[in-house]
């Protein structure tokens, strides 16, 4: 049931996304001439959009029901053009047609790795005042430093195997108020899911989560089903926190190399303005806070 939910069962998951994506183009906006009367379908048609690429309509029917995997690279920048993919979305489709291609799907990935090097850790406490946490390949939580668990404002009541992003951004209840933004947080966080899934759709740690976000969050379902795939790497973000007040500071999200899809995610703000004192203060509640709590 968890398989299903998370990719359907009608056609390969490189199909879907081309069909989600296709249904998005206008013919306006794709330069084509559009004659009088409805059209019975949103978006582009196949024979439209095969036509943009320059493939035969035959071709692009078997390429979107799964039945042909191995288009040439010169076919999936045209698609991608067609489409009017942005960078992530276009990388995810070359990484989509990598994955149909294969012969053979690999076994079902197991749980993310979560053991985190003692080198990571003593970064994440020197960077202290400034919010810092290591997350896996779903999302989770897997280490911080204790201003970056304060700054998800309620998360830390959670039990640690429940500290994950996706899920706090949709299901805690203090997260539509933290985040000034929180539409587009929700958006980001539903597109590195599903550029997850589409490379390891069998992953038994994200098909856990995505079943879990379907059954319990409308506003998850409605954005899982549209194949969207962005992420934020950098910039800044306002957080509206009960403990220290508004807050916008930059942030810079990193690979680390050699892990298994870890990122580290750091916070931060220029000393001496409003934004690194209100970071202090974080850090320092939590100070305060730990000897009533040990």
């Amino acid at each position: 049931m968890a398989r299903e939910q998370l990719s359907g069962s009608d056609g390969s998951e490189l199909g879907r996304f081309l069909r989600a994506h296709r249904t998005r183009v206008t013919p306006q906006e794709a330069g084509l001439p559009v004659g009088p009367g409805l059209r019975r379908t949103p978006g582009l048609r196949r024979e439209e959009l095969a036509t943009l690429a320059g493939v035969s309509i035959d071709y692009y029917t078997r390429l979107e029901r799964g039945k042909e995997t191995n288009p040439s690279p010169s076919v999936i920048d045209a698609l991608a053009r067609a489409l009017r993919l942005d960078k992530a979305e276009h990388e995810h489709l070359r990484d989509l047609v990598a994955c149909a291609a294969r012969s053979t799907m690999a076994e079902p990935s197991g749980k993310s790795e979560r053991s985190v090097r003692s080198g990571v850790l003593l970064l994440l406490d020197n960077l202290r005042p400034c919010p810092a946490y290591v997350v896996s390949r779903t999302m989770d939580i897997i280490a911080c430093n204790p201003s970056g668990l304060r700054l998800f404002a309620g998360m830390g009541d959670w039990p640690e195997h429940k500290r994950n992003v996706v899920r706090y951004v949709f299901l805690h209840p203090q997260a539509r108020t933290l985040f000034s933004d929180w539409d587009e947080q929700i958006r980001a966080c539903v597109g590195r899911l599903r550029a997850l899934a589409g490379v390891e759709p069998d992953a038994p740690d994200l098909t856990e989560l995505v079943g879990e976000l379907l059954t319990k969050s409308e506003e998850f379902a409605n954005l899982w089903e549209r194949y969207d795939v962005r992420w934020h790497t950098h910039g800044s973000k306002t957080f509206h926190h009960p403990e220290v007040g508004d807050i916008t500071p930059g942030y810079q999200s990193m690979q680390i190399e050699g892990t298994r899809g870890h990122r580290f995610i750091a916070y931060f703000a220029e000393p001496g303005t409003p934004d690194h004192d209100r970071l202090v203060l974080l850090d320092m509640a939590v100070a305060e806070r730990s000897p009533t709590s040990s």
